[in-house]
């Protein structure tokens, strides 16, 4: 493809060299250059593509896209560009034909809510008889292909190559999960949102590595409603006003206000047989009852924000409330039915913040008893655990104690920093290194009307020990305790 033709969306001055060449392929990774590729030089958290230019020059890269001065030899064509990774975005959007042209995209940002969403609104289109591609936290789904993510929001790059995929395998519409480093380094630059939506914020990813404030969080994060046709909000959101301002979409809003375009009342609480769930009926754009194996009022919001998205696909009632009613998602309070008597879920749960909102919206429920089995993350920081120990602890009837990802640290050392957090409380616990025997140690002594929850794993299939990722899902946990249970029988 012509260097003219990929540059024609961006500012860049030509330092050196022309635009009248023919590139090959175009990276952001100087191990992947080959002759007559277009090098674009990132400045990443920990290294900086800059510091590269003269080994890709030798590699035989034709042209290097920079924010700065580089020295490489004159027959190397080199951009300058105010902002590389917004350069790459619009370059990469180029090279692949422009493939958001030819699909439907919708974006979900929020501090919570985004991997359910995206899921229950891709079980309701399919449902109504789209092809829909995914992108997100736990991987990406292009047809029958699935790639397991690194980020929650790819590079641009990557973005516009699933993009391409998806429009070849004939999808007809995506549903991305859009997080705040996403939009704060441009990988969502380069093309428009049919639709976005703004699901709630709390302040999280406030640090060294990712926001500088909350105020910078929530700038990020409404950055969206500025790349996108139609804006979807969440009415309730106290921060509402600073989340709107500046957008340039026309905005819909739901949640439970009066206020909101698509409302949810007559709300109730449901359980039997094993399984917990919610019903509610929609006001406003739309009518209708709905029930939903998801529990608790943010399984109302995220249905409901599911329901504001199909809204704009023609998706009739029926179609809506039978996927909504089948739907479920890897790891985000995801129900395991092992027994009649007491309920058990895993959920991703990993922070204080997730647990106690988890914990809180079971407790609705009242159950005989809330046990809760974790366990907190190895060379992370040691705050968490005693955080979520507390949490635990306090709302909790038991915890069980146990490994996640102990990484190059003891087990015992992390279950004793989290005992510190738990023995601030009344609430009682164990614990059970090995994280299957934790599990079964739940399910064996589980009472009519208990909610079990392993927190923390969720989605994962793995526990990381030494440097090595070791398989291990919970789902096939659980199901070896029972075979191995019905084997001793």
């Amino acid at each position: 493809m012509k260097l003219s033709a990929l540059v024609e969306d961006i500012q860049a001055e030509v330092r050196q060299g022309s635009l009248d060449l023919e590139i090959t392929d175009i990276t952001c990774d100087s191990r992947e250059v080959r002759k007559g590729s277009l090098f674009i030089c990132i400045c990443g958290a920990n290294v900086d593509g800059h510091d590269f230019a003269a080994q890709v020059a030798e590699k035989g890269a034709a042209v290097l896209v920079t924010e700065r001065e580089v020295e490489v030899p004159a027959h190397i064509t080199v951009l300058r560009v105010e902002d590389s990774r917004y350069a790459m975005a619009h370059i990469a959007a180029a090279w692949y034909g422009h493939p958001a042209d030819r699909l439907r995209i919708i974006g979900v940002t929020g501090t919570k809510g985004k991997t359910t969403t995206t899921y229950l609104v891709k079980s309701i289109l399919e449902n109504a008889g789209y092809k829909v591609g995914l992108i997100g936290t736990i991987e990406t789904i292009i047809g029958e292909k699935t790639i397991p993510s690194l980020n929650t929001t790819p590079e641009s790059l990557l973005i516009q190559k699933y993009f391409s995929e998806m429009a070849e395998a004939g999808c007809d519409c995506v549903i991305m999960e859009v997080s705040s480093q996403g939009l704060k380094l441009h990988r969502t630059a380069g093309f428009i949102f049919d639709i976005g939506i703004f699901t709630n914020i709390e302040p999280d990813h406030i640090g060294p590595n990712e926001h500088e404030s909350f105020e910078e969080y929530l700038e990020c994060k409404s950055r969206l409603l500025r790349q996108c046709r139609t804006g979807i909000v969440n009415a309730d959101d106290e921060h509402l006003e600073q989340i709107v301002a500046g957008h340039t979409c026309r905005l819909e809003t739901f949640g439970f206000s009066e206020e909101a375009d698509l409302r949810a009342v007559d709300v109730k609480l449901v359980s039997g047989r094993g399984m917990l769930g919610i019903s509610y009926r929609t006001e406003g754009l739309m009518s209708f009852p709905v029930e939903i194996d998801l529990p608790g009022k943010f399984s109302i919001y995220n249905s409901l924000t599911a329901i504001a998205i199909c809204r704009h696909f023609s998706v009739s009632e029926e179609d809506i409330v039978r996927a909504l009613k089948n739907a479920k998602v890897k790891g985000r309070i995801e129900m395991v039915r092992v027994s009649d008597d007491f309920t058990l879920m895993i959920d991703y749960a990993h922070n204080a913040m997730s647990l106690e909102s988890l914990l809180t919206t079971l407790r609705e429920y009242r159950p005989h008893r809330l046990v809760c089995v974790f366990g907190c993350g190895g060379n992370r920081s040691r705050l968490r655990r005693y955080e979520m120990g507390e949490v635990s602890g306090r709302l909790a009837d038991l915890s069980v104690i146990t490994s996640d990802n102990p990484r190059f640290e003891e087990p015992q050392a992390i279950i004793d920093d989290i005992k510190v957090g738990i023995e601030k409380t009344d609430g009682k616990y164990v614990e059970i290194i090995d994280r299957k025997e934790a599990i079964a140690y739940a399910i064996h002594h589980g009472e009519p009307g208990d909610i079990i929850v392993l927190a923390g794993k969720g989605h994962e299939d793995y526990q990381e020990v030494r440097g090595k990722k070791y398989p291990m899902d919970e789902r096939d946990l659980i199901q070896a305790i029972l075979q191995e249970d019905q084997n001793r029988q």
